[in-house]
């Protein structure tokens, strides 16, 4: 393991991989979030970069996640860098399409708050104990999360310049 990584990771009691880079990847239940996001947080990892969704719908094998992960449709992945360690470890979340969500971050990590309501707004995931979660980037009257794989495309007419047309 190298220098960046979190001292005493395998004790998280979550799966571990890592990524192509080297960096380690935990992988918490969807509960254990908080609880491990916090101790990397007291570890040093105290700046959480980007939360973002990933939708695997139609994915028929992740060939990706360790054996004892059960995959879901939905992922959520939080990056965490300590600037101590110069070193980045990444959170992946399993979240289950039936009850799409998790515990929020904003209370260890503030700046979690506009990226989770991303991830609401474009994917339909919830994060509860969010003190605003409501849509950042579509009206608040849209129907549907426009970054599912099932979010029906083109009911909005668009027009398009002809080729001479010069206006």
């Amino acid at each position: 393991m190298s220098s960046s990584s979190p001292a005493g990771i395998a004790d998280f009691g979550v799966a571990v991989s890592t990524d192509p880079a080297g960096a380690p990847v935990l992988h918490p239940r969807p509960a254990e979030l908080p609880e491990v996001a916090a101790a990397l947080r007291d570890a040093g990892y105290r700046q959480c970069l980007d939360v973002c969704a990933v939708d695997y719908l139609g994915a028929d094998s992740r060939a990706d996640l360790p054996d004892e992960v059960v995959p879901e449709r939905f992922e959520i992945v939080v990056t965490l860098i300590s600037h101590e360690r110069r070193g980045r470890v990444r959170l992946r979340v399993q979240v289950p399409e039936e009850d799409p969500r998790l515990p929020t971050l904003f209370d260890l990590f503030p700046g979690a708050e506009n990226p989770e309501r991303e991830a609401f707004d474009m994917f339909g995931i919830a994060f509860d104990g969010h003190p605003d979660m409501t849509r950042i980037l579509m009206p608040e009257d849209w129907d549907g999360h426009p970054l599912r794989k099932d979010y029906a495309v083109g009911t909005v007419p668009v027009r398009f310049k002809a080729a001479g047309d010069t206006r």
